[in-house]
């Protein structure tokens, strides 16, 4: 139990029974122990979840691991050492470009949306688990002093092996002619006489800042001379320089024009009848979840009624708190509301917790399903995760829900880099890297390979602290 008045009261319901598994189909091959939760503090939510457990509205669960047919492995991705790798930006440039010309593209999502299927022992009911994002600032994001990825990041889009080109100052240095000459010979590799080769668009973009210099420097900026040198933009570099990757809410905030045809706004509200914002727009929030659960996932009107939606979304154990070192809205379990102007087309689900920002769902309008809204609330949430942790330290981390390596539709999930996956023994945290090649072999793995590494009585039973 945390410290202080409140208290966390929970229902055992055990979890002998086998039921139908939402990612294999098997019959009776799912098994889970649960427990319902009339009241939950932040902090001992924090910790079940860094132990494997997992929310369903008031219903928590933990798979169990050596026995369930799809092992489910806790994942979460480092917010602040996150780059967003090609299909990121792709999924980025898609919402900007239909937000400045109304264009929807054809087809439907490029990937799985941000799902976790998780199904209730009890009530055998089926839910997903999607991601949801805020407004955050259009600002720089620099690499936070001493903190180190886990792993490394997904790659810049740029060519080049072991790191990024190198540029020589002049022309290509000839060999001294009291030195035996080496000629290279065509088809054995690279010549070592000649400068490494460099992509088209890096030698424009040196070009370009090369004659905006010379500008500058012959009088066109006002106090500039040649001896100044000009300072780059954060996704700038010098020239001879490898550019910067651009920030995750670079792309996010990226500015539209003038004549755009739509404006993107995300509301954060927090789950609670108390909040006029949240009071005002339930209904249509709940018709909104209907719509997505019958088209989307094939539910019946009577599974996704208003009742349902309350229960599963609406419902949650979590005590809103306030201290004074948290974020500016406190910790608790949020909706993050999606809206075109009038038109709420989204709703996002995210618990804010001491060290992180935990998804719980995603739900909107199936018009908008081809912009992956998946993929692109996903993104925003990571950014809203760095936006916190500006004002809370210690939250950094985006929690993704659970990965599944034994089912090839959530393996997307470990491309938000870096990540690690929950060893589900010694519950210590492992880079992915270092455990998808141990997956290739087997459904269940104790990623941590320390003999020696114990569990506390806290940690195998966090409640009894």
């Amino acid at each position: 139990m945390a410290e202080g008045l409140s208290y966390t009261i929970v229902e055992y319901f055990g979890g002998d029974d086998g039921y139908r598994c939402g990612y294999c189909k098997n019959e009776k091959g799912n098994f889970s122990h649960g427990m319902w939760s009339h009241t939950m503090t932040v902090q001992d939510y924090q910790d079940l979840i860094d132990r494997g457990w997992r929310r369903s509205g008031k219903y928590v669960y933990k798979p169990t691991m050596k026995k369930t047919c799809c092992p489910q492995y806790t994942i979460r991705c480092h917010a602040l050492n996150f780059q967003p790798a090609k299909s990121h930006k792709k999924t980025l440039k898609k919402m900007s470009k239909f937000l400045s010309k109304g264009e929807l593209p054809a087809g439907g999502p490029d990937e799985e949306p941000m799902d976790s299927l998780c199904e209730e022992a009890g009530l055998k009911r089926t839910a997903k688990a999607c991601p949801i994002q805020v407004e955050v600032a259009a600002v720089p994001e620099p690499q936070p002093e001493g903190v180190v990825a886990a792993s490394a990041p997904a790659a810049p889009e740029k060519s080049g092996q072991g790191g990024p080109p190198t540029v020589q100052d002049g022309p290509p240095t000839v060999q001294d002619a009291g030195l035996p000459s080496s000629t290279h010979k065509p088809g054995k590799g690279a010549d070592p006489a000649r400068p490494p080769c460099r992509k088209a668009k890096d030698l424009r973009k040196e070009r370009r800042l090369q004659k905006e210099q010379i500008k500058r420097a012959v009088g066109g900026d006002s106090g500039a001379s040649p001896a100044t040198p000009t300072t780059p933009t954060p996704t700038e570099a010098p020239p001879g320089h490898a550019p910067q990757p651009k920030p995750l809410e670079a792309f996010i905030h990226e500015s539209l024009p003038d004549t755009a045809l739509h404006r993107l706004e995300v509301r954060l509200v927090a789950v609670s009848f108390d909040d006029p914002t949240f009071a005002a727009t339930f209904e249509q929030s709940a018709a909104l979840y209907a719509r997505y659960q019958t088209a989307v996932h094939g539910d019946a009107a009577s599974e996704c009624d208003e009742s349902e939606f309350r229960r599963f979304l609406c419902d949650s154990p979590l005590e809103a708190e306030s201290p004074p070192d948290g974020p500016e809205m406190g910790y608790g379990s949020f909706h993050q509301q999606y809206w075109l102007g009038d038109r709420m087309v989204a709703v996002g689900v995210v618990d804010i917790l001491p060290t992180c920002v935990s998804s719980v769902y995603l739900y909107y309008h199936p018009e908008f399903a081809s912009l992956s809204l998946g993929s692109y609330s996903a993104l925003r949430e990571i950014a809203f995760t760095r936006q916190l942790q500006k004002q809370s330290p210690k939250l950094a981390y985006y929690y993704l829900g659970f990965y599944i390596h034994s089912c090839p539709k959530m393996r997307y999930k470990g491309k938000y880099l870096p990540a690690d996956l929950l060893c589900p023994e010694t519950f210590f945290w492992v880079p992915i890297e270092r455990c998808t090649a141990r997956l290739e072999n087997a459904r269940y793995v104790r990623f941590n390979q320390d003999p020696d590494a114990v569990r506390s009585e806290a940690e195998v039973n966090p409640l009894s602290s």
